[in-house]
């Protein structure tokens, strides 16, 4: 079961897909229209009595529900003989753990915090790469009056969320976005520092796609490789669409990390886990296909395809193209990556902190005092 239905994730997906029938296995998946589709019918698939033999998932301080309830399998003696600990970040190695062991099956590092720029509007306006907020809103306003999209956005809210989230990290430092996700989130929301993010929020949304309904994150990646639109917050996923689309980095746009977050990573971690079985057939094929998962050329394939870059650290830079080396860079250094703010808060409680977030941005009559308000009062909850 999975939810990697874009053009570019779906044939990121046929590198293992390949790997299993070349193994002599037999393959049949269950695609969702996104995660919430998945855990609806994992859900249903789980209480009938007939889980998935792999599933995918988000490897984060989340996904741990799923040992703490007993619906996966460890997968623990293969790890360790297979060495996974020395060629997997610390961080990664925490996350895909549970009570010291190993339960999911990483294939990819994804950074929620890429700036992607057009390269065309870019050099016809002579406009430089933005260093910060204010060459963001100063290079928006030029792109506007040349009549191009400054800002392209699709119309989904985890999206928009996204930005915020940029946003947000800028503002408050690493410090302060430690202390907002953390236990005392409440007392930071209401610090100075929500209330100067929300106005940066505010302002950028006079620069969107006007007209968002229907288009997806993959046809707003696009718009600014093809040069329709000029720049686009997203995750590294959005190099996968235009690689797929034979769009070439420095040639039809550009990558940096979001101005003030450049010295973060912002992960979010792909991953399978493996629903208990016992049958010793397809426990055998689980532990396969964790193999498969992990093996140096399938992780170079897939991630060179989903626009991520791979888990294991062994893998040489020379083989990543300049994102991804900024992304290696990061991830291989102590103290420099962070967790999505889907990756740490809870499921119900994220999608509350998204609902604000965009009931904020799509309307103008919701003040920043109130939003600042009602963030405070989610993170409470904690």
């Amino acid at each position: 079961m999975h939810f990697w239905i874009s053009q570019s994730e779906s044939k990121a997906l046929d590198v293992y897909r390949r790997s299993w029938r070349d193994q002599g296995g037999v393959w049949h998946d269950e695609p969702a229209k996104d995660k919430a589709s998945e855990l609806k019918a994992l859900s249903e698939r789980m209480v009938n009595g007939y889980p998935p033999t792999v599933m995918q998932w988000h490897a984060n301080e989340g996904s741990k529900e799923l040992p703490t309830m007993g619906v996966v399998q460890d997968i623990d003696d293969l790890a360790t003989a297979e060495h996974w600990r020395d060629f997997l970040p610390k961080n990664v190695v925490d996350l895909i753990s549970y009570n010291g062991k190993i339960y999911f099956a990483p294939v990819a590092i994804h950074a929620e915090n890429w700036l992607w720029t057009s390269t065309a509007i870019f050099d016809r306006l002579r406009l430089p790469q933005p260093t910060s907020w204010d060459d963001v809103f100063e290079s928006a306003a030029k792109i506007k009056a040349a009549g191009y999209i400054p800002i392209s956005l699709g119309s989904q809210p985890w999206e928009i969320s996204l930005v915020f989230n940029d946003i947000i990290f800028s503002v408050y430092g690493a410090n302060g976005y430690k202390r907002l996700m953390g236990a005392n989130g409440a007392h930071a929301a209401m610090e100075p520092a929500m209330l100067t993010a929300l106005r940066i929020f505010r302002r950028l949304s006079s620069y969107v796609t006007p007209a968002r309904t229907g288009k997806s994150w993959a046809q707003a990646a696009l718009d600014v490789g093809k040069g329709r639109a000029a720049m686009q917050f997203m995750g590294d996923y959005a190099k996968g669409e235009l690689t797929n689309a034979g769009l070439a980095v420095d040639k039809d746009f550009r990558c940096q990390l979001v101005p003030g977050t450049e010295s973060t990573y912002f992960i979010v971690i792909d991953a399978f886990a493996f629903p208990n079985t016992n049958d010793k057939s397809v426990r055998n094929s689980q532990l396969a296909f964790a193999r498969t998962l992990m093996n140096k050329k399938n992780q170079l394939a897939f991630n060179n395809l989903k626009g991520s870059i791979p888990v294991r650290t062994d893998i040489l830079s020379e083989t990543l193209d300049r994102c991804g080396k900024i992304g290696l860079d990061l991830i291989s250094s102590r103290n420099r990556q962070v967790s999505a703010q889907s990756m740490i808060m809870p499921s119900q409680m994220s999608q509350g902190w998204i609902d604000i977030v965009v009931d904020y941005f799509n309307n103008p009559k919701s003040s920043a005092l109130s939003t600042q308000r009602r963030l405070a009062e989610l993170l409470s909850q904690r």
